[in-house]
């Protein structure tokens, strides 16, 4: 028997009903009226409420807007009750789209990383050539599956890349209270067709930096930074969920700055300690003790 649980939004006109699964797969749902709702059953139902403005469908729950002449206190109860039964007695949420591709069988599974606020979701095919970094949802015009997940209040960045996608998270919540919800929601958004990125979307990503700007017009000391980043350091630091890149190098200071994505990103001691390391290789690599490696937060 299906539980509903109810939960308050930043807007008091709208109440959150939450399913114990997803019921819909890798969609969402708006309704404005009981006429635009006539691929949800219940949607239509819960439109003969007097007081249901707007209904929204996304993911395990559902949001229904309220007009002012009632309060949600004295009606939610009630309304949630009229969900569970609906479900429970075989009601359909959603009618399915006959012209829907079939789902593509897909694996998901997290990783940890050096960094303990990212959490790196493995997929097992390629999602993407191109490495991209999302640090809010005004960013995520080229990733609808980004988009998504950044409606998840506990999304802070993403990182996505080749076959994974990094999520890093708000310190005040626990991964062992939310890493099968989006590992959840990453398997059947991908399994559904979901877009995970569009990369006709991204004019220069900063990923193809040592290759857009001329590899060849830079000094020799530079060129030699970005082929030991790119052979020695990059496959390490992909392991981990994250991704670097080169910046500068100013010959007068030997100073060499580099730019962390994903995992690497935001982690004090994950920073020192890829920064040392760096450093370390580029000084015996390049015989010059003086180099010096700065880590910038892509």
């Amino acid at each position: 028997m299906i539980k509903i649980n109810i939960k308050e939004t930043q807007n008091p006109t709208i109440l959150k009903f939450e399913f114990p699964d997803f019921i819909t797969q890798n969609e969402s749902f708006e309704f404005k009226n009981i006429d635009e709702a006539k691929n949800s059953p219940l949607a239509q139902q819960l439109f003969y409420l007097p007081f249901v403005k707007s209904v929204y469908i996304s993911g395990n729950f559902i949001a229904i807007e309220r007009y002012s002449i009632v309060e949600w206190d004295d009606v939610k109860e009630a309304v949630a009750e009229q969900i569970e039964d609906f479900v429970n007695q075989g009601g359909i949420i959603i009618k399915a789209d006959e012209n829907k591709p079939k789902k593509q069988p897909t694996t998901v599974y997290g990783e940890s990383t050096p960094n303990p606020a990212t959490l790196k979701f493995v997929v097992n095919k390629m999602v993407t050539k191109i490495a991209v970094e999302f640090k809010n949802i005004d960013e995520t015009q080229p990733s609808p599956l980004a988009k998504e997940l950044f409606n998840f209040p506990y999304v802070k960045e993403i990182f996505i890349d080749e076959n994974y996608i990094s999520v890093s998270k708000y310190e005040s919540y626990d991964w062992n209270d939310i890493t099968l919800e989006l590992r959840s929601f990453i398997k059947l958004f991908i399994e559904n067709g979901g877009a995970v990125l569009d990369e006709n979307f991204i004019a220069t990503p900063k990923i193809e930096k040592q290759k857009i700007e001329n590899f060849d017009n830079l000094d020799t000391t530079s060129q030699q930074i970005i082929n030991i980043l790119e052979e020695y350091v990059k496959p390490a630091v992909a392991a981990d969920g994250g991704n670097i890149l080169f910046d500068s190098y100013d010959e007068k200071e030997k100073r060499v700055k580099v730019v962390l994505q994903g995992a690497c990103n935001g982690c004090p001691s994950s920073t020192f300690t890829l920064k040392s390391g760096i450093e370390n290789m580029l000084k015996d690599m390049l015989n010059d003790q003086d180099i010096k490696v700065e880590a910038l937060n892509g």
